[in-house]
């Protein structure tokens, strides 16, 4: 049980976290045809944007509800009602996700009734679903933003068994999954092939491996998102077989889909390391009814020769980390298989999983708290986002980059954590930052006996013949 810090600074220096409205704008463009729409100032959008598109090295559909000094003050309420009007007639998306900000909430929204209103005065748009999610910035992180938008999806758009006449099972093959932020593209593409192998039809809920992969397409501009899980396969997820879900912060959105639709849920905290993997591999085999294929016998195999070859390595590494709390999560567990040791941990936000990592403590706060952490336990290589990569430089270790946003890596949005594959490659390029980082060199040893050479002889010497 790991002892949780709280925040002890009235600032945050270097901050490790992203907002809850960009956690809650990532999982709306998983979707086909969706759009997030921000109620804020336009500054809170750009930044979302700015963030988005050097992560994902994409053009990113992303409205605003525009407040001004204005709005703030008086009620903002006709921006959001005509602001939902404007991007329906105009941009005919599938989907449109409204994501409070920090100022709206303090100014005091009521988003939920803006859409009622909105429905009400255009009735000509009942085609479109309109998702209301309180996201406040200033509590929480991208994953709490992301989980509260999942399960409001769920919530508004998944229909009772008995209303949508679904029943469990009748999809023999269809497996739900939802996926928790920790995954990235690369990722979903990774489970993806996993379950077909199983002859199996997963259905990913939200699916940014479709939207968000960097694949060209025909349109030379799209103002809602191309690729994604469709919104008509949301009424198909309760005659699904079982759902997966990955990742402790969607416990309560699997919950919610189990109620709704009776089908029977798999929880996992997440699929990094050997152990996490083994589990879903049998849950799959038993969910299929088919034995393991004998290629993923061949990965499993693979990995167990990796780990052999790097815990020279990675065996007592002392380790800092910085993330989100899922990623956290997986993150220990998969450098502590390896018998390294995590002498500094911090989060982005609290979340119950944190309680039971296996850690002496966890700290909620950013990322110079990491840097002093490591410095004060002599932390021998660091694991965070690309705005840890100065904090690595100062400490004077290597720094393995993941969650988000990772700007200074081309391509790094794809990398496959997940699977065997995806934790064999980790454990590569943990052991190639040690082996390519001097740590501890060894000084040259010269011998005061030993001859000097004529580059060494100091200046007006010479030598006898």
């Amino acid at each position: 049980m790991a002892e949780i810090l709280k925040r002890n600074k009235a600032l945050s220096v270097n901050p490790l976290k992203a907002s809850q409205p960009m956690g809650g704008s990532l999982a709306c463009l998983g979707f086909d045809k969706a759009i997030p729409l921000l109620h804020g100032s336009q500054g809170c959008t750009a930044f979302a944007k700015v963030f988005f598109v050097r992560h994902f090295r994409e053009p990113i559909p992303l409205q605003s509800t525009a407040m001004d000094q204005s709005s703030s003050v008086m009620g903002a309420d006709d921006n959001v009602i005509e602001g939902i009007k404007a991007i329906a007639e105009k941009s005919k998306p599938a989907l449109i996700v409204v994501l409070t900000t920090g100022l709206s909430e303090t100014q005091g929204a009521d988003i939920q009734r803006n859409v009622r209103e909105f429905r009400e005065k255009y009735p000509q748009f009942a085609h479109v679903a309109v998702v209301p999610v309180s996201t406040p910035d200033f509590s929480g992180c991208v994953e709490t933003g992301y989980a509260a938008t999942v399960y409001e999806i769920i919530h508004h758009l998944v229909p009772d068994a008995v209303t949508a006449n679904t029943h469990p099972g009748s999809r023999q093959r269809q497996i739900n999954v939802l996926a928790g932020s920790l995954l990235t593209p690369g990722d979903i593409e990774a489970l993806k092939d996993l379950l077909e192998q199983f002859n199996l039809r997963p259905v990913f809920v939200p699916d940014v491996s479709d939207s968000l992969d960097g694949s060209l397409t025909d349109d030379d501009f799209s103002p809602v998102t191309i690729g994604g899980t469709p919104i008509s396969e949301l009424a198909t997820l309760g005659d699904a077989c079982a759902t997966l879900v990955i990742g402790a912060s969607l416990h309560k959105a699997g919950e919610l889909l189990a109620q709704k639709t009776g089908v029977p849920c798999h929880y996992f905290e997440h699929l990094y390391g050997l152990q996490a993997n083994d589990r879903l591999i049998m849950t799959l085999a038993e969910l299929s009814e088919q034995p393991v294929p004998l290629r993923i016998e061949r990965q499993r195999a693979q990995l167990q020769d990796a780990m052999l070859d790097t815990h020279f390595m990675l065996g007592q590494l002392r380790i800092g980390l910085a993330a989100d709390p899922d990623q956290l999560n997986a993150l220990v567990t998969l450098v502590q298989e390896m018998g390294a040791e995590v002498v500094a941990a911090v989060c982005a936000a609290a979340a119950p999983i944190l309680a039971n990592i296996p850690l002496n403590s966890i700290k909620i706060g950013d990322l110079e708290d990491l840097e002093q952490l490591c410095r004060e336990q002599r932390a021998q290589l660091l694991i965070g986002n690309s705005h840890a990569v100065t904090s690595a430089e100062r400490l004077g270790v290597p720094i393995l980059r993941a969650g988000f946003p990772l700007y200074d890596l081309i391509g790094a949005y794809q990398k496959t954590w997940v699977g065997y594959r995806g934790t064999r490659q980790a454990l590569f390029d943990l052991a190639n930052l040690v082996i390519n980082f001097a740590h501890e060199d060894i000084p040259v040893y010269r011998s005061p006996y030993a001859q000097k050479t004529d580059t060494e002889r100091p200046s007006g010497s010479h030598s006898c013949h």
